[in-house]
């Protein structure tokens, strides 16, 4: 079995770099950063029916590349990133990929850009988790801490209001994030989506015009006019 340090799909810290910096040069308000991106990724890494890079990279990407090579090298980075989570699930060497934040203290990590990334990755196949999760508690259960991480950074909305998570319940639940998606990879495969489910899901993703003719836009789970 190869370790963490041989694994040759992942990044390492200078490609992260790179990626990271041009996401920052080329993304607006509201868009994926390397920590968001790494959790949408990861979403569709462990989800249920396998999305195409023709359908998560407008979610990443929002300009065309004015430099072909440079497009090239981006392209190369993300496939690379997302090539990379299965695999590190698979060895135990995942780890979600978070970002920084300001506080009184110091800089400290925050997995809510993470989170965001994972609830749009969500949305993508939304149909197939909002009804296997309205049905089975299992997977609930299962993604009980990425939930409390989503809720406690306000990417989620819960239905009752919940204290938030002290700094040593923080970081276990970042601590079992690994964990979380190898078991619901594991649900996925041994309780893959039905037909019924499928179709389902394909009837509520019909596109539906905004008043500027425009398809609304889903995030953290609600639709965003």
């Amino acid at each position: 079995m190869t370790s963490k340090t041989e694994w040759p799909s992942s990044l390492d810290d200078n490609e992260l770099d790179e990626l990271d910096r041009y996401l920052r040069a080329h993304t607006g308000e509201g868009d994926l950063l390397l920590d968001g991106v790494h959790g949408l990724l990861s979403a569709l890494a462990v989800g249920p029916l396998l999305v195409l890079p023709d359908e998560w990279l407008p979610e990443v990407l929002h300009e065309p590349f004015t430099d072909e090579d440079e497009g090239n090298r981006v392209l190369a980075l993300l496939a690379k990133l997302n090539d990379s989570i299965i695999a590190e699930l698979e060895v135990d060497a995942y780890e979600p990929i978070l970002g920084e934040v300001e506080m009184e203290g110091g800089p400290m990590l925050s997995a809510a850009g993470w989170c965001e990334g994972f609830s749009r990755g969500i949305d993508l196949r939304a149909g197939l988790w909002e009804s296997r999760l309205a049905e089975d508690p299992q997977l609930m259960e299962l993604l009980g801490p990425v939930m409390a991480l989503a809720v406690d950074e306000g990417i989620l909305s819960a239905d009752t209001e919940f204290e938030k998570l002290s700094d040593d319940e923080y970081d276990e639940c970042l601590a079992q994030v690994p964990a979380v998606l190898g078991a619901v990879n594991q649900y996925w495969q041994a309780k893959p989506a039905t037909e019924a489910e499928v179709e389902a899901m394909v009837r509520q993703q019909q596109p539906t015009d905004d008043d500027d003719g425009n398809p609304p836009r889903q995030r953290s789970g609600h639709w965003v006019h």
